[in-house]
């Protein structure tokens, strides 16, 4: 049974201080026991922020834009190379379609691709302010970034934090899903590998429990933390850094709105939904939750949308045939049965979802469900509920609509469907999420910034703007002799 290690100041460990402690790695689809890991506490976080700090504080990594442009595009080739092994173990361990994870190693292939352009072109300012008088505006990195993923997206979700983290010349420590961490390592060892990386500048710990994440958050040595994850750790993340006011890039909670008007295709905006409701089996903060409705075609829309879903073959994620995957475990996968359950006596249950009962009923599979809810305050509408559970809402104008879109806390993403363009446009201005996608939905690109408002975070991920949290503007003031 292969046991997957922690990676500490350039090596491959079990502990860093005496036996260490071993946790069982699970497929969700089966049950079965695939590989055992190491799992760390507080002494290899101390052990992996020392080596951290260190490497950011004596190495050249930080003044070297060339050199990390030429890791992360090595970083790239690597993993592009191992795509196929790495794919596999993603849906060993995490129950998604082999399909999603193969997108998930492609799209990590690109996000590592633009940071290394982006290595080399980080430019300061220049400015006279009084004759004779100038001030030079450096960007540098901003130091030793922590790491905190969840195991939904463990690759891409890596990548878009490390991978600005690095290009900016920070040093950093990872602490991954333990439910994954066998992924992880494989992605990790395709950077590791690499002679030019210096000892220490990336480090990676595995914990099933929390002294790890609650070191990272405390320790004066860390000064990004990037978290991804539920809005509850998030608020949790940002009282205990409050102390040493550590940069917070928070991307937590969502409850993606579907606002669907009569003018849209209904059959492409049926089969839109569907996808993005289902993606990753809805454990994906972007994923659809709400489907908002026009009261001229709802009828007709619920009814296809529900034979819609009722087709969404639910299966193995090494299975073609599988449009879904299964939960991460037989534990959420009952938690969403228990809210189907609590449906039935507090909204109308238009499809619902069943755990099979065939060869899969020992794996973490459900069904997709819809309900209908009107009630705004029905924590239906008003929690996050992460997994197959589509809540469907009514609204006779686009004022109703933009409303009730707008009326949770969750502040992520949304879609609009329709043929007109600039009700899109107009709607979207209104929308208070940080995505608006028209006519799709879980449209991202590394190119593209994303994050959310409220309880869905702050800090911007993707894109330019994904390198400024790892980074800080410097002042310097200098003047001339007068000539």
């Amino acid at each position: 049974m292969e046991l997957v290690k922690h990676y500490v100041d350039g090596h491959w460990v079990e502990s860093v201080s005496g036996p260490a402690r071993q946790g069982k790695g699970l497929n969700p689809a089966t049950g079965e026991h695939v590989h055992d890991f190491c799992d760390g506490g507080r002494a290899e976080a101390l052990a992996a922020v020392t080596a951290a700090r260190r490497a950011f504080d004596t190495t050249n990594w930080r003044n070297s834009p060339r050199l990390r442009a030429d890791v992360l595009l090595d970083f790239a080739a690597r993993l592009e190379a191992r795509k196929d092994e790495i794919a596999d173990w993603l849906v060993t361990v995490n129950g998604k379609l082999r399909r999603e994870a193969v997108v998930e190693v492609v799209g990590s292939v690109s996000e590592l691709k633009y940071y290394a352009g982006l290595a080399r072109t980080q430019y300061g300012r220049n400015l006279e302010v009084e004759p004779d008088a100038f001030s030079m505006l450096d960007r540098e990195a901003a130091g030793v970034a922590a790491i905190i993923l969840p195991w939904n997206a463990p690759l891409l979700l890596l990548i878009r934090s490390l991978a600005p983290a690095l290009a900016a010349g920070c040093s950093v420590v990872i602490k991954p899903a333990f439910q994954t961490c066998i992924a992880h390592n494989l992605a990790l060892e395709c950077l590791t590998c690499d002679e030019r990386l210096p000892p220490g500048l990336v480090n990676s710990v595995i914990e099933s429990g929390v002294a790890v994440s609650k070191h990272l958050c405390e320790s004066l040595d860390i000064d990004v933390v990037s978290f991804t994850g539920s809005s509850k750790v998030g608020k949790l993340i940002a009282e205990s850094t409050s102390p040493s006011l550590k940069r917070l890039s928070l991307e937590l909670g969502g409850k993606a709105p579907a606002l669907v008007f009569p003018d849209c295709n209904i059959d492409s905006t049926v089969k839109g939904v569907v996808a993005g409701a289902t993606v990753l089996a809805g454990q994906q903060c972007t994923a659809i939750a709400r489907v908002l409705v026009h009261a001229d075609i709802y009828d007709d829309f619920r009814s296809r949308l529900a034979q819609a879903l009722q087709r969404v073959k639910v299966g193995p994620g090494n299975n073609p045939a599988s449009d879904m995957g299964c939960l991460i475990d037989l534990a959420n996968r009952d938690r969403i049965a228990a809210l189907v359950e609590r449906a039935e006596k507090e909204a109308c249950v238009v499809l619902k979802g069943r755990i099979p009962q065939d060869e899969l009923a020992q794996g973490a599979f459900i069904e997709p469900s819809l309900i209908e809810v009107n009630d705004l305050n029905s924590p239906f509408i008003q929690d996050e509920l992460f997994g197959p559970l589509l809540v469907l809402e009514r609204f006779a104008d686009e004022q109703e609509a933009i409303e009730r879109a707008n009326a949770t806390r969750y502040s992520l993403a949304s879609s609009v469907w329709t043929q007109d363009l600039f009700l899109a446009r107009r709607v979207a201005s209104k929308l208070n999420f940080g995505n608006v996608w028209c006519n799709t939905h879980n449209r991202l690109f590394a190119e593209a910034e994303t994050g959310g408002y409220g309880d869905s975070g702050y800090g911007k991920l993707h894109g330019l703007e994904g390198m400024f949290d790892f980074m800080r503007t410097k002042h310097f003031y200098f003047e001339t002799p007068a000539s």
